[in-house]
């Protein structure tokens, strides 16, 4: 039995567990983070943060390096719609550097990073054992397929009807704007995020496997445009995004991040909702109430999680997908409002 009884375990070093480190160590309470992998995180992800993200990221104290974003744009054939963000500006950060900046904050608030997995689960009225380290409370941030939610019993296994998945690169190319391009083909959409002066990331959605050089000949333009760019970084893939929970607390085990359960990247706002959340998980702890979590995650994930459902539900649907564009731009008002809700 170990002898020094934390009050917080995190398990995992991304963006969520960092943030609720964070959180944690501000709120006065002894957390530690677990990460077996070494050195700085990466995964595929559109990179693309929110003004909402951005505003959660600097209450954090953190910074990261990247290009202004100051809309949305839709294109589809020779349609196109804008939707600038009224409310504050977004950021391009590549991955690396949105870790860099989080592990960099957490180094400085004396959060302990261990490299190691937190693994052989037990928990009791009073505390939690896993990776040999005993604490209050375990915060299991260990991603989309999070083996924490399934050691407590919180994963469903119901089916996904059309499964999606993510690919991921960046190119040595200057931005042509300063919005997130998604361009919408049959089955498929494509993002294209500036992260600096002059490299773009390019983030491909699909319930099509294939390759990124094969995902992106359903975007001849935007093929087109890369064909003599230079990749600067390798292909990175995530998916089946879809992952189903049957809740956020177990106990004294909470879900954070991804592992909380997923819908799709399709607008966005992934990280902007697992900051949000984290801040109320931090909130629940230090006032000892972790009962409170699974409410107040539902209270503040529930308007993307019902922006993103009414999306994918159209998008999942041929004769309803090819209206999405041309409806953003016969409507801009509408677009934008929409835009504003996700922008948050």
């Amino acid at each position: 039995m170990p002898e020094r009884t934390h009050d917080v375990v995190v398990a995992g070093g991304g963006p969520a567990g960092l943030a609720v480190a964070l959180g944690c160590a501000r709120a006065g309470l002894d957390v530690v983070v677990c990460e077996k992998r070494p050195g700085v995180l990466d995964k595929a992800c559109g990179e693309g943060l929110m003004p909402g993200a951005v505003r959660a990221l600097e209450t954090l104290g953190v910074d990261p390096p990247g290009h202004p974003i100051g809309g949305i744009t839709y294109r589809q054939g020779d349609t196109v719609a804008y939707a600038p963000f009224r409310n504050g500006t977004g950021r391009g950060v590549r991955r690396t550097q949105l870790h860099d900046a989080l592990r960099a904050a957490v180094d400085r608030a004396g959060v302990p990073v261990l490299p190691c997995p937190v693994t052989g689960l037990t928990q009791d009225e009073d505390h939690v054992l896993a990776g040999g380290l005993r604490a209050r409370y375990l915060v299991a941030a260990d991603g989309l397929h999070s083996s924490i939610r399934d050691l407590v019993g919180l994963t469903t296994a119901r089916a996904t009807p059309a499964p999606r998945w993510g690919l991921r690169r960046h190119f040595a190319l200057a931005p042509a704007s300063a919005s997130v391009e998604v361009t919408w083909a049959s089955r498929s959409e494509a993002y294209v995020t500036p992260v600096s002066a002059d490299t773009i990331g390019v983030a491909i959605l699909s319930s099509v496997r294939g390759g990124f050089a094969e995902q992106l000949t359903a975007f001849p333009d935007l093929a087109a445009r890369l064909a003599g760019a230079r990749p600067v970084s390798p292909v990175r893939g995530a998916g089946p995004l879809r992952q189903r929970t049957a809740g956020r607390v177990a106990g004294r085990v909470l879900l954070v991040g991804d592992a909380a359960g997923y819908i799709d990247a399709l607008t966005g706002e992934g990280l902007a909702v697992s900051l949000s959340t984290a801040a109320e998980l931090v909130r629940c702890l230090r006032a000892g109430r972790p009962g409170d979590y699974e409410r107040a995650w539902a209270r503040t994930s529930r308007r993307s999680r019902w922006l993103t459902e009414s999306l994918l539900w159209a998008r999942n649907r041929a004769a309803l997908a090819r209206l999405i564009v041309p409806a953003a731009a016969r409507a801009p008002r509408l677009f934008t409002a929409v835009v504003d809700q996700l922008a948050r």
